[in-house]
């Protein structure tokens, strides 16, 4: 049996499409009617293809169609498509081709987003399509993320298909990963809507390079998202990632304001982003603005795509990191990358003891009374069941 490297995702047991999308109205935001049930398979006969679904999020202008999904802004003519290679003008008019056609699909342990204080040792069914909005250089899934829906092997699988195997499944949540899914926001929103509908949650797990209007339309359905915060840089996050940091902190904001589980990850990568000053200005800046609470994850970076002549993370680094994070308030702090690490157990914030231990993305033990510690009964952060 040919090997595989825990980039390529599995893609096993998946139905073949029998339900159709119908209808559109771009005054609701999305889609009307999104399926009819039996039906043949019908789409925009002049759009750019089977998996395109026309998007109400622009802004016609003299230059062309102005996107208002991401702070990239990306101005599309006739036939351009923008940054996140998933948003396209045809015929005047402004499509997602990224709608129903994942590359992605997976049953997930929760705890791989990494979510740690949502539904432990629940399990999540995992989607993601070509696409992203930001170019990271040490991007783990850049087979995917930096390519277009139509240059990678599909899944037919539309909103409604994505909930029925999920419930299949057993699985408790769907989670939008892998890439972004900020660059396949129209699929993201009727999936979730449908989701919510059937009593699962939503989980998004994104860079947070997002504009407001979207993302507080898209938080009516979400419960939890974890925001990958790359830096506390501007700079950084120009030279890194292609983009800026004013937008994310923004993102974290609204979702927090919005009532939507939150935890952040921060990969830790040599010489980019592991100056503990910087990293002591984004820690007190999270417990000055109400996320002491919010479970923060420091990752170890190993080389990949063009940071590959990159070291890995020191331990110690990330250990340093942890401390300063304790320290500036924030009060559940988790190593990640780093099999074996006891930074990987949480403990009680008031007696500190080990209350969830876990090994990988497995729980060993838990010792709580609900949303409780099971020692001491002071109330822990988080959705538990």
């Amino acid at each position: 049996m040919k090997k595989i490297s825990k980039r390529q995702f599995f893609r096993s047991g998946l139905l073949s499409l029998k339900d159709a999308v119908s209808g559109f109205n771009p005054a609701e935001g999305i889609t009307n009617k999104l399926f009819d049930l039996g039906g043949v398979n019908k789409t925009h006969a002049e759009g750019p293809g089977k998996f395109s679904m026309e998007s109400p999020w622009y802004e016609a202008t003299s230059k062309g169609a102005l996107c208002l999904i991401c702070p990239n802004e990306c101005v599309l003519r006739e036939g351009g498509e923008g940054i996140c290679r998933t948003h396209v003008v045809k015929d005047d008019k402004f499509y997602t081709i990224a709608y129903g056609n994942p590359c992605s699909v997976h049953s997930d342990p929760i705890e791989k987003k990494p979510l740690f204080h949502f539904l432990p040792a629940s399990k999540s069914f995992s989607i993601a399509t070509a696409g992203c909005n930001l170019s990271c250089l040490n991007c783990q899934n850049w087979e995917i993320s930096q390519r277009s829906p139509k240059d990678t092997s599909n899944l037919d699988m539309f909103p409604e298909q994505v909930v029925r195997q999920a419930v299949k499944a057993g699985c408790k949540s769907i989670a939008f990963t892998y890439t972004e899914p900020v660059a396949f926001y129209e699929y993201v929103f009727d999936t979730s809507r449908l989701a919510r509908d059937r009593g699962l949650k939503n989980l998004f797990i994104s860079n947070g390079y997002i504009n407001e209007r979207p993302l507080r339309s898209l938080c009516k359905y979400l419960d939890a998202a974890n925001i990958d915060l790359k830096s506390f840089s501007a700079e950084t996050y120009s030279k890194l990632n292609g983009g800026s940091l004013k937008p994310i902190l923004n993102s974290l904001e609204i979702l927090k304001e919005e009532g939507v589980w939150l935890e952040i990850t921060n990969l830790v990568i040599p010489g980019y982003n592991d100056n503990m000053t910087m990293i002591a200005e984004m820690c007190e800046w999270l417990a000055a603005n109400g996320f002491e609470d919010n479970p923060l994850h420091f990752s170890r970076f190993h080389p990949l795509y063009k940071l590959d002549s990159l070291e890995s993370t020191p331990l110690e680094t990330l250990e340093r990191a942890r401390d300063i994070a304790l320290k500036a308030g924030i009060r559940y702090v988790y190593l990640g990358n780093v099999p074996g690490s006891s930074a990987q157990n949480t403990h009680c914030p008031d007696c500190n003891k080990v209350i969830i231990e876990r090994q990988g993305f497995t729980i060993l033990s838990k010792n709580m009374n609900g949303n409780a510690c099971g020692f001491c009964n002071a109330e822990i952060a988080g959705v538990w069941e």
